[in-house]
């Protein structure tokens, strides 16, 4: 109760007053006086257990997916995924109409070589339904041991229901990838995360091209869930000369502004791909670059998750609060959340072992731009 009785104290330091924090835990508190006394099994549940339940209970009762409560055990493994790497199957979840949803399986992962797609809905996990799951209780399922198998059902974008047995593996997401195709004078750069090293790596990628003779840049943001806000300001400003990168907005902190940090990567035109695994912070990237008109999308529409995470609090045990905080909108004010960005030029999906027809895409539009040269 001592942890129970801090977090108290912390409601009241955010705005309370104490006898408005009394009256309204009150019913808290009787209920924990009453499983004290009356439940059978009252000795094999302790305190922290107790506690953990109700303010993990209370954040559910958002209706957010986005808002968490970590114990330290999971908030320990959340760090591990944010440093990409976790033993699992390899996909990006959240909730949608009350349903486990998928929001990209990633690059070269159990999950995308058995066949999961952007959009699919996890209907169940080892034979046990879904609805009305947490995105920690279906993380908890989904992830385990490496080597173990996990069987999920799933409902894909066209309405076909399947069932996959998915072997666990260590992940390891490489944030950056590049190469520059030499015939088509054009530098590739893939990001799969914007995580802390990712706009460095990105950087080194560009200016490894041969900068002289560069005539533009694909930048692969297809099925990118998204990561560090930071980052994704940090990486759209290689090609943003100046002005907002993203306007955010939410009741703890008004409205600010993201603003480039300056360009120094010569002015070429920038062909961004997309799909429906692109999300969050791949959003924030590539809404700036298409208000900005310093490229295109090419692909399908987006994802569309257009919220702001924060850890808010951080409890005595280890255990975290990450709440969603705000919303962002592109720098022309557009909404993203719940409606995506819509590609400039649209690609089918499909892709034959021969060619890549979003990139084909891509670079033939490259071909077609002249370059516009270093202090547009």
């Amino acid at each position: 109760m001592r942890k129970f009785l801090i977090v108290l104290a912390l409601l009241g330091v955010l705005g309370f007053g104490a006898g408005q924090v009394t009256d309204i835990f009150q019913p808290l508190s009787q209920v924990y006086d009453v499983i004290r006394h009356y439940y059978l099994w009252a000795d094999q549940v302790t305190d922290t257990q107790l506690i953990q339940g109700a303010i993990r209970g209370m954040v559910q009762s958002l209706g957010d997916p986005y808002s968490t409560y970590f114990t330290p055990e999971e908030y320990e493994e959340w760090q591990r995924s944010l440093a990409g790497e976790y033993t699992g199957v390899g996909i990006e979840i959240t909730i949608r109409k009350g349903w486990i949803t998928v929001v990209t399986p990633l690059p070269d992962t159990p999950a995308e070589k058995a066949g999961i797609q952007p959009g699919d809905v996890i209907l169940e996990v080892d034979g046990e339904s879904t609805e009305g799951w947490t995105l920690e209780q279906a993380s908890m399922h989904i992830r385990g041991p490496e080597g173990t198998p996990v069987t999920l059902k799933v409902r894909h974008p066209d309405g076909k229901v399947e069932t996959l047995t998915i072997v666990r593996a260590r992940i390891k997401v490489e944030a950056v990838r590049s190469e520059y195709l030499a015939e088509n004078k054009v530098g590739y750069v893939r990001v799969l995360r914007f995580d802390e090293e990712a706009p460095a790596l990105v950087g080194r990628a560009l200016f490894s091209f041969p900068l002289e003779e560069v005539r533009g840049v694909v930048l692969d943001l297809r099925s990118n869930p998204g990561g560090l806000l930071s980052s994704a300001v940090e990486v759209a400003s290689y090609f943003i000369d100046r002005g907002p990168i993203v306007r955010t907005r939410g009741p703890s902190f008004g409205e600010r502004l993201y603003n480039s940090r300056g360009n120094s990567f010569p002015n070429v035109p920038v062909a961004v791909l997309v799909n429906e695994g692109t999300a969050s912070g791949a959003e924030i990237v590539a809404g700036a670059i298409q208000d900005y008109k310093v490229g295109v999308l090419v692909g399908r529409k987006t994802f569309g998750k257009g919220l702001i995470q924060e850890i808010v609090l951080r409890f005595p045990d280890g255990g975290m609060l990450k709440l969603t905080t705000g919303e962002y909108l592109t720098p022309k004010g557009r909404q993203v959340h719940d409606v995506g960005l819509t590609p400039d030029i649209f690609v089918p999906e499909g892709k034959s072992d021969e060619e890549d027809l979003d990139l084909k895409a891509a670079l033939e539009w490259l071909a077609s731009q002249v370059p516009v040269g270093v202090g547009q």
